[in-house]
């Protein structure tokens, strides 16, 4: 049975993209339509321009609209930038009613009370998300559902961002015209649809290179660990283009794209480029090994960067299923060997097509969608989860059972969405 029609949006540094998809009845990802628009008002995955950042908006989403003749008005949306930071808490619960099994909602009450935590001013909790749990001192169950217990203690990896950041995405998107159901950290989105299970059980470092900013998320037996976000990406290394190769930055990034290599020594000096000259002036003869150089001297930046927060979290040595590149700058030839070579962990392009019908157009197979393409995944998995969730009777105090409440609807719960549509309500009444 096909199941309901979700959007993703990934609002990128260079591009906005829109998916329109479904789950069919073989559990794959139906694309039904998608539009892409140059994302004019971003930087670094922080929205700078709302007027610039709106328009792109309804281009990349009524080019989706258009493709899919679907009346889109709700979307998933991505967040990224380099104000994004996560950290680990552990939160505990004592249950009024030990003797009826731990059901769902006493892990969303669990889950739910981490957004009270306390943080730095102009910082909110973006997402929480359950690592392991403990049920009376038992440790390492991960599905606590079903089972009898006292005291739940839980594990919790809690992605933070800046208030000001995630509040001007959810603006853009309202002045756009559309509703947001989920606010998405981007690298959890990429790696759902690049990454298998058995990679995320062994280990692996998701590393999605964007235009302004690389997004990394380190899994280990099922469970994430780390997420980080560094603002350079495929936008620095065009600027650097720019500037050795003395041209405008509409020809740097033509380069990159048809020429561009991370390995210098992959090119031979004689291969050469003729670049238009500006207005009247001779054409300019750049050669691959030149650019492949300039290339190669930030990407080797980035991988470092990429590598100290794996070194962070102590876990380089456990990680089997090395690193997998995604996203547009992942498409760069010779990546996966300077990648290799630097780091000395197996090394893969991360593409999204496992998870998606045969039926899909190949443009949508790209790195460059594999956020757009996750988004749409996390946000099927989200509706689908609340969708299931039985009618519980809840616990009272005198222990008689209560009315149980309508499941949830898509979308709450997550904090800072609901406190922001709290927030914009509070502000027009």
């Amino acid at each position: 049975m096909e199941s309901e029609i979700i959007v993703g949006l990934d609002i990128g540094t260079t591009k906005i993209a829109a998916i329109v998809g479904r789950r069919n009845e073989l559990n794959k990802i139906e694309v039904l339509g998608y539009g892409r628009s140059e994302s004019i008002g971003v930087r670094r995955g922080v929205i700078t321009n709302i007027e610039n950042t709106v328009q792109s908006i309804q281009a990349a989403v009524k080019e989706a609209e258009a493709r899919s003749g679907v009346n889109i008005r709700t979307v998933n949306v991505g967040i990224a930038g380099q104000h994004i930071r996560s950290i680990q808490h552990r939160g505990n619960m004592i249950r009024r009613n030990p003797e009826m099994e731990i059901s769902q909602d006493d892990l969303d009450t669990l889950t739910s009370s981490m957004y009270n935590l306390a943080m730095s001013p102009g910082e909110k909790i973006i997402d929480v998300i359950p690592q392991e749990y403990t049920v009376d001192g038992e440790q390492g169950v991960k599905e606590p559902k079903g089972m009898m217990g006292h005291q739940i203690e839980a594990n919790f990896h809690i992605i933070t961002g800046q208030t000001s950041a995630a509040m001007n995405i959810l603006k853009c998107i309202q002045k756009a015209g559309y509703n947001v159901q989920n606010l998405i950290l981007e690298p959890l989105a990429s790696a759902e649809s690049v990454l298998s299970d058995d990679e995320k059980e062994a280990g692996v470092v998701l590393v999605d290179i964007g235009g302004g900013t690389t997004d990394i998320a380190i899994f280990l037996d099922g469970i994430i660990r780390h997420t980080a976000v560094i603002p350079f990406g495929g936008d620095i290394i065009t600027e650097d283009i720019k500037s050795g190769c003395s041209i405008i930055k509409k020809h740097a990034e033509d380069l990159k794209v048809k020429f561009g290599s991370a390995l210098a020594r992959e090119n031979k000096n004689e291969e050469v480029v003729a670049i238009p000259g500006l207005r009247g002036r001779p054409p300019k003869e750049i050669t691959l090994k030149n650019l492949a150089s300039i290339i190669q001297a930030r990407m080797e930046e980035i991988i470092e960067y990429v590598y100290q927060e794996v070194k962070t979290t102590g876990l380089e040595k456990r990680l089997i299923g090395g690193m997998v590149l995604t996203g547009g700058g992942a498409m760069l030839k010779h990546i996966e060997q300077l990648t290799q070579f630097m780091t000395a962990m197996d090394t893969r392009i991360g593409y999204p097509n496992e998870h998606l019908a045969s039926t899909v157009p190949e443009e949508i197979t790209s790195p460059m969608y594999a956020t757009g393409v996750g988004l749409v995944m996390l946000g099927l998995i989200r509706n689908e989860k609340i969708k299931s969730r039985p009618e519980e009777p809840k616990e009272t105090p005198t222990g008689k059972e209560k009315t149980p409440k309508p499941p949830r609807k898509p979308g709450s719960g997550k904090g800072l969405v609901d406190w922001f549509n709290k927030f914009f309500e509070e502000g027009i009444n």
